[in-house]
């Protein structure tokens, strides 16, 4: 039997190993994949009015935190409140006792996939405590906060007093250099912080004003009011900017192993970066080769 019948064939099947060798190498590594890092979604706040007041009644034979927050909301979740009073119950001979009014008192917080924004409104607004019914602590036309936080972007923070503002009974102005301290004898006193503003890389917060009261009428200490107030306050944290497309792995043939001895420089031996394929296909070649000798001895005998 004439054994080129089978040679032929055999040759193209080394040759066809061979090339898959060849191509079995680059074709691995081109299946490496691409990471996406988790995005962290923003988050907003905004509140008109936050208390932290102890009001002490009969000289402090009574004591009564005065803890209220009106109109506050949370996002991640886009809310909104506009409620116009907030009561303490109890306080005033047991009956409820109103700490503030106003004709717009609005706190909204939203959240999107690339902002996040706290805002507050409050206009014509009074603030009372315990022990002075009928007069106010602050009063204020006007005053707005906004909190703004996009991703990728400086976050930014405003806050502004608009119109005159009274503190227990006088008219003020009020210094964005520093607090104003307003007294009125035998009543207290009053200090205020005109439009705080705070920023970080990812974050921001804002108050339209902030008040550190104590209140003692007369030196009666029928009711002795010590605390802070916060008007018009909004905070917000940016969402994490989307994260860009990692690049593939370099070729697993150009990473060498920890401690591993340096192979010598590819081109001072003459070789490439294809060299390892090749080898691998010279070896199916003799492989395959070898199986057809064996192949062609056996119809020989």
């Amino acid at each position: 039997m004439n054994t080129n019948s089978f040679r032929l064939p055999a040759r193209r099947l080394a040759a066809t190993a061979a090339a898959t060798a060849l191509a079995a190498g680059p074709a691995a590594l081109a299946g490496a994949g691409t990471a996406h890092a988790t995005t962290h979604h923003g988050r907003a706040s905004a509140v008109v009015l936050r208390t932290g007041l102890d009001v002490s009644l009969l000289n402090k034979t009574v004591d009564v935190p005065l803890a209220v927050s009106l109109n506050e909301v949370q996002a991640p979740q886009s809310a909104q409140k506009t409620a116009l009073t907030a009561q303490l119950d109890g306080v005033d001979g047991g009956r409820p006792f109103s700490v503030l009014r106003a004709d717009v008192a609005t706190a909204r917080a939203t959240v999107s996939a690339d902002k996040a924004e706290g805002s507050t409104t409050l206009a014509h607004a009074a603030v009372h405590v315990p022990g002075l019914p009928l007069l106010s602590v602050i009063e204020v036309e006007q005053v707005t906060s906004k909190a703004t936080c996009e991703a990728g972007k400086k976050p930014v923070a405003t806050a502004n007093l608009l119109g005159s503002v009274t503190v227990l009974g006088k008219k003020v102005t009020l210094s964005a250099g520093g607090p104003t301290k307003v007294e009125v004898p035998g009543v207290g006193e009053v200090r205020l912080d005109l439009s705080t503003t705070r920023t970080t890389t990812r974050t921001a917060a804002a108050s339209a004003l902030e008040l550190k009261v104590s209140i003692n009428p007369l030196k009666l200490n029928v009711a002795e009011v010590e605390g802070t107030l916060t008007l018009a306050g909004a905070t917000c944290e940016a969402p994490s900017a989307p994260a860009a497309p990692a690049k593939p792995d370099d070729p697993v043939a150009d990473v060498k192993p920890q401690g591993a001895p340096a192979e010598a420089n590819l081109a001072e031996t003459g070789g490439s970066s294809t060299t390892p394929y090749i080898a691998a296909g010279a070896a199916a070649l003799l492989a395959t080769g070898a199986g057809v000798v064996v192949l062609a001895r056996r119809r020989r005998g």
